[in-house]
This record gives C-alpha cells, structure tokens and sequence, in this order.
C-alpha cells in the first residue's frame, strides 16, 4: 500500500520557495545597494579589516577638509597681504611724487585713502572672523579709524587689539602648520610711518605738508620714503611665505587625495558586489520560485481526498 504523506509534501515545497525568496532578496539588495551587505555582520571575518580601513579614510577625509579650509583661508591672507602691500606702495609713490614736484598739494588726502586700504587690509574678515586678530576673531584688530585717531592713540602698539595667538592647523598625521599672521606683526612699520607723517604735519614749526616743500620737510619725508622701502620688503616677504604655505599645503592635500583613492580602492574590492553575479542570482532565484510555486500548485492535486475519491 502507498502511503501519500500531503503535509510533508506541501512543507517540503514552502520551505523551497522560502529558500528561492530569501535568494531573491538577497540578489536583489546586493544590484540595489552595489554591496556585498549592508552591515558588518554580512561581511563575516572581513569586519575588522574594513572597520580599520573605514577609520584611516575618515581620518584622511579629515586631514582633506582641514587642508581645504587652510586653503581658502590663506586665499584670503593672500588678498588681505596684498590690499596691505598695494597701500604702503601708494604712500611710497605719493611720497616720492611729492619729493619729484617740490609740493605736497594733496599728499594728506592721499596718505589718508592710502591709510584707509591698509587698515582695510589689516581687518580683513574671513568666514566672519577677523583674519589677523588672533583667537580674537570677533574684534577688529586695528583700532583707529583714521590718521587723526592714529595720531590721538597713545601709541602705535596701542592701536593693535589683536593677542599673540597665531592660527595653527593640523593638516597631517605629525604636521602642523603655523599659518596665521598678526596685525601687529603686519602693520607696525607702515602705521608708525604714516603716525609720523602727521605729526610732522600736525606741529606748529614743521607742518602742514601742504604747498611748497620746506628743505626740512623734504628731508623728513625722504627719511619716510627710506623706511616705507624696507616696510614694504617686509611685508612681500610675508605675502610671499603665505604662497609658500599655500604651495605646501596643496602637496600635502595631493598625498592625501592620493591616499584616499588608494583606500576607496581597497574598501571597494572587499565590499563591492560583482554585479552580474548578482543579476545571474537573481534569475535563477526566479526561475526556482516560479519552480517552487508550480510545485505547490500541483500539490493541490495530489491529496489523500483525490485517493478516497
């Protein structure tokens, strides 16, 4: 006598189509998500190695967006240094036109828009912190507004409200750049020249520098223009080692970018998944559910009922 077992049948059957379904899924999320898995634990005993690649890329990543900000901030020292280099050679060339003609005319009125630029130069902001006040970005580094208050000021140093704090970045494992400059360290040369320059102007028996040059107003600015040379010099070597930071942090972001290529590489090779293995597995698990459900469909026909009948 044959026995039909129609439960055994039936379980047998779902637990095919069951199987071919998770197989689907499973096929379809690896060509949805272009991963081998979606979490560690579906890489088995790779998890290590990918959680210690995960961590030096975030930390090149870090090292790439710390050397971008450098970057764009020493653009902006850039322009700053040079707005500041641009007014000391508008004094230097209105002292020097002054001295060529033997008149002061309008050299007050120059010296002041001159004056203007350079403290322009000086509080320069940049991501709305000033760029040269230290770690005290949020007040003005140069303090008096015109010629008159410089002059008012009990000093030069006085007129400087910046601390001693420089701007430092940490751009790689071991490397930290000293990137920041002061406005006193920038500006004491050129605000001394131009305080100078009127109180000359300012005192009964020298000035005013206006009209006709005296011989000793001649002498004075001639000592003026001397300094404002070496003002100047000093000042396009600072410009000049902001290009070479720049130069030297875009080498290092070089090392970086290169770095992370490399790591994205070998992440990609262990978590990537092969694409048309995925496809060809999700068609077989197809073609076995529809296999699995004509199966079950059979099994319909085939009960201990069809028999008794």
């Amino acid at each position: 006598m044959t026995r039909v077992a129609t439960f055994g049948n039936y379980q047998s059957a779902l637990l095919d189509l069951m199987r071919a379904q998770t197989r689907a899924a499973g096929a379809q999320e690896r060509i949805s998500t272009q991963k081998v898995a979606t979490d560690l634990t579906g890489f088995g005993r790779q998890s290590e190695t990918l959680t210690a690649l995960k961590g030096a890329q975030s930390r090149i990543q870090g090292f790439i967006d710390t050397a971008e900000a450098v970057t764009a901030r020493l653009t902006t020292q850039n322009l700053a240094m040079t707005r500041i280099s641009d007014g000391i050679s508008g004094v230097r060339e209105a002292l020097a036109g002054a001295l060529s003609t033997d008149s002061a005319g309008s050299l007050m009125l120059e010296l002041e828009g001159h004056f203007q630029a350079i403290r322009g130069g000086l509080n320069m902001r940049h991501h709305g912190g000033y760029l040269f006040a230290g770690a005290s970005t949020s007040t003005p580094p140069v303090d008096a507004a015109n010629l008159t208050e410089l002059l008012a000021a009990p000093s030069v140093a006085s007129v400087f409200r910046n601390d001693t704090l420089k701007t430092a970045s940490r751009v790689a494992e071991g490397t930290t750049l000293e990137t920041g400059f002061l406005a006193d360290e920038l500006g004491t040369d050129i605000m001394a020249i131009l305080r100078n320059i009127q109180d000359f102007h300012d005192t009964v028996g020298s000035g005013p520098l206006t009209g006709k040059l005296t011989d000793p107003q001649k002498a004075f600015l001639a000592t003026q223009l001397k300094q404002l040379e070496q003002a100047g010099t000093a000042m396009i070597d600072k410009i000049a080692k902001t290009g070479s930071l720049a130069n030297q942090v875009d080498s290092i972001m070089t090392g970086h970018n290169a770095q992370k290529r490399a790591l994205d590489d070998l992440l990609s090779e262990r978590t990537d998944a092969d694409m048309a293995a995925a496809i060809t597995d999700l068609q077989l698990s197809q073609v076995a559910i529809q296999a699995s459900a004509q199966v079950i469909n059979q099994l319909r026909q085939v009960s201990l009922l069809n028999y008794l009948n």
